[in-house]
């Protein structure tokens, strides 16, 4: 088990989880600690070697190819929903228990990653997302790019640093090779934009509890007020992280690069009520994908449709069945429960 790292002031010792450091800009950090509280994102460099990058790409394309549809990673003539798991809007899929994938618990098991996280919060009793993968392949013909849409995964009715994303890279992320865009400093922003388009007849457009997308009008007001739209760019192995106040989307890649890359995000388990752990538990045993909230703040329904139809190449269970060492079960919020 990796160990928590300490930051030590005149006035503590011990951990000191970031909901603290925020009220603390004095605390000597690391740099990609400093980018996060003041940007409300960053980059954590080489958080999975280059060579375990090198693995899960290849565990993506061999659990493409296990569909025996026709793809070919070389051929973008094969970039094409025919050749193809169902994959949801923006390159994002969480059905066929690809969520709990064997190569994908194994990134979220990576010391590297696990024990920012650990950093962050300042506990190792911490509980772990069943989120997504990002495939985003170039040229295709049968969906149309990404256009912007810019949201925050957060309740705009409670306001605060509440939850952390991210996101491993596994491929060379550039300019032009899509994937995440933010916009910087904008968290910091986020109380008074809210409390201003409260008011506002068409300002709150929340869509489900944990979401508020951005109108035309309230991007026009980030961009007054300082908001800077960044494309984040990454190299195999780093590890995207962002404050879920940050207005973001993610783009298509430009180039002939593919994209892929494994969500991931941790919480205390302090957080989650028993009830939470129950219905991760559920989640776990019947290999479901949850939202980006560790807490579970929904439950997918691995209900891909393709062509109208429920696909009947879809799968109840992973491909390959993770095997969970005694710290990534403990992310799964089991150990915890009680009753």
């Amino acid at each position: 088990m990796s160990t928590t790292t300490v930051v030590e002031t005149d006035q503590q010792t011990g951990p000191i989880s970031i909901r603290e450091l925020v009220e603390m800009p004095d605390v000597e950090l690391e740099d990609w600690f400093r980018d996060l509280i003041r940007d409300g994102y960053c980059v954590v460099k080489g958080a999975v070697s280059r060579e375990h990058a090198a693995e899960y790409v290849e565990a993506v394309y061999q659990w493409i190819d296990s569909f025996n549809l026709g793809f070919d990673r070389n051929n973008p003539k094969t970039f094409h929903k025919d050749h193809l798991p169902v994959i949801g809007n923006k390159g994002i899929c969480n059905d066929y228990g690809v969520s709990h994938e064997d190569f994908v618990w194994k990134v979220r098991s990576e010391p590297g990653v696990v024990g920012v996280f650990e950093r962050i919060w300042g506990t190792e009793d911490l509980i772990v997302s069943f989120d997504a993968i990002n495939i985003g392949l170039p040229h295709r013909t049968d969906v149309p790019p990404n256009t912007p849409w810019p949201h925050q995964d957060q309740d705009p009715r409670r306001p605060g640093f509440r939850c952390l994303q991210g996101l491993v890279n596994l491929l060379p992320s550039g300019s032009q090779d899509g994937g995440l865009v933010v916009c910087k400093g904008a968290h910091k922003l986020s109380d008074e934009f809210h409390r201003h388009f409260k008011s506002e007849s068409k300002a709150v457009e929340v869509f489900s509890t944990e979401y508020y997308m951005f109108t035309d009008e309230g991007l026009k007001w980030l961009e007054e007020h300082g908001g800077e739209w960044i494309k984040v760019d990454a190299d195999p192995g780093d590890l995207l992280l962002w404050d879920s106040r940050t207005p973001h989307y993610n783009m298509s890649p430009e180039g002939d690069n593919h994209r892929l890359a494994v969500y991931i995000c941790y919480m205390p388990v302090a957080d989650a009520t028993e009830e939470d752990l129950k219905r991760k538990k559920t989640a776990f045993d019947d290999r479901l994908s949850t939202s980006h909230w560790p807490d579970v703040q929904f439950v997918s329904d691995n209900h891909p449709i393709r062509n109208g139809q429920l696909d009947p190449h879809r799968r109840e269970r992973p491909l390959k069945e993770p095997v969970l060492s005694d710290r990534a079960f403990k992310l799964t919020g089991i150990p915890y429960i009680k009753n």
